[in-house]
């Protein structure tokens, strides 16, 4: 079920037609649980059900009467019960969210209006009843009993250095061979006419299973090799890139496919010069050999410190649901979610609903108090500067490492427009102002790793 069930009643919005002081007492159950009566008497109402039946009464177009004199006795039994019912209904919502707003009562889902089997519209008093589920106490101690690991990713030597090769091949220029070497790229079609494939590809020795592609060494340019599918890769995903078939076919795929040879070219590395930094990170931001060195590792640890902060956040997160102890109104959020979902649900498929709920609702709490008690906020300006870098980030990925200010405020602009986008930024801007709090509060044990032992150690 696609809800958040910790949200505070009070901060629903409603539509304040007009609001009228009346009897709303509160009787605690107990620290998780009360029951609300709002009693409602014939002043509370009256006047606005008789406004509304005079409208009726002169726009009413009944056979037999004129327009306007319709007898007033007439519109009260036709309408009578109907608007006094809506304008009940819109007393209740209106005061018990006053109500909650004033006491300053945080509850879980929204107040149930309880079964009154006796209840009677023909009285001219009336008392609803609502079972509230309240939000616990407790307290949130930021310094961890524990010290969790907080990873420091570096970007070692090897690292670097591969990152350099791929920039020089990358930016490289192909030098046409006439036979192929495993240091060439060769460009093909590859066919099975039972099959119906018929995909032209480039192929680099790198892609291929220990030997697989050596059938293609000293071979020249209309030349046609034959290859087995099994096996031919050494990720899966390629032979679906290079046939041009689906990941499914491609998973049992285990025939023969001809390769026709049509290109072969050598890629001759781009050499490390100021033209290549310049093209990389703008004029002279990168002079030297060991500067391009230094800047790819600087910026290949930001990168990391992403993933470092999120698996800081999520272990964070772990603790504080297995150490913060509370209690919660499981049958009041039981029955909530069973009367309130899109679907009707037995009890027993509610309590196994609430079950899968209970851990996030949990957190949802507990980091509501977090945010509570260190008055982390998310203020428009500081926003739409996190929605620019965010921009800029996104841009530099195609190559656009210094976009001017104006484009950049221009674009956030219009993502500021998009309540979707607002809402997802303002989460991520919240995750990163708690990740920094914890960072400055929280127990932490650093431990300094490469990318390839975090990658081991955290995801096996």
């Amino acid at each position: 079920m696609g809800y958040r069930i910790y949200t505070t009643f009070a901060s629903q919005l409603f539509k304040q037609l007009y609001l009228v002081k009346m009897n709303i007492t509160k009787e605690q159950i107990d620290e998780l649980n009360a029951v609300v009566t709002v009693a409602i008497t014939k002043d509370d109402y009256q006047d606005k059900v008789d406004s509304i039946l005079k409208d009726y009464k002169k726009q009413a177009n009944i056979p037999g009467f004129r327009k306007g004199q319709v007898p007033m006795g007439l519109i009260k039994k036709q309408y009578g019960k109907a608007v006094l019912v809506d304008e009940v209904n819109k007393l209740i919502q209106d005061n018990l969210n006053k109500y909650l707003t004033e006491e300053k009562l945080d509850v879980l889902g929204n107040p149930l209006p309880k079964q009154q089997d006796s209840f009677d519209w023909d009285t001219e008093e009336f008392a609803f009843e609502f079972e509230l589920g309240l939000a616990p106490n407790f307290e949130v101690p930021l310094k961890t009993k524990k010290a969790i690991t907080s990873y420091k990713i570096t970007a070692d030597k090897k690292m670097v250095e591969e990152q350099v090769e791929r920039i020089q091949k990358q930016y490289g220029k192909l030098v046409s061979k006439k036979e192929v070497s495993k240091k060439d790229e060769v460009t093909g079609k590859f066919k099975n006419e039972e099959e119906e494939i018929e995909n032209k590809t480039t192929l680099e020795f790198n892609m291929f299973k220990g030997k697989k592609g050596d059938a293609l060494i000293g071979k020249k340019v209309g030349d046609t090799v034959s290859l087995k599918t099994k096996g031919l890769f050494k990720e899966d995903n390629f032979l679906t890139s290079v046939l041009g078939i689906s990941a499914d076919k491609a998973e049992k795929l285990d025939i023969e496919v001809s390769f026709t040879i049509e290109e072969i070219n050598e890629r001759e590395p781009a050499e490390l010069n100021q033209e290549l930094f310049d093209k990389l990170f703008g004029s002279g931001t990168v002079k030297t050999e060991k500067e391009l060195k230094e800047k790819i590792k600087e910026d290949s640890e930001k990168q990391f410190e992403q993933q470092s902060d999120q698996k800081l956040l999520n272990d964070v997160t772990e603790y504080f649901i297995e150490n913060t102890k509370f209690d919660l109104p499981a049958g009041f959020l039981t029955k909530w979610i069973q009367m309130t979902g899109e679907n009707p649900l037995t009890e027993e498929q509610a309590g196994e609903e609430y079950e899968k709920s209970e851990k996030g609702l949990r957190y949802q709490l507990i980091e509501g108090k977090i945010i509570k008690d260190n008055d982390l906020q998310v203020q428009f300006d500081e926003l739409k500067e996190f929605a620019k870098g965010f921009i800029k980030s996104q841009m530099a990925q195609y190559g656009q490492l210094n976009p001017q200010e104006e484009e950049l405020d221009n674009i956030a602009t219009r993502v500021m427009s998009n309540q979707d986008e607002v809402k997802r930024l303002s989460e991520q801007l919240m995750s990163q102002k708690l990740i920094n709090l914890y960072k400055e509060k929280a127990n932490l044990k650093i431990k300094e790793v490469t990318y390839e032992n975090f990658v081991k150690e955290v995801y096996g």
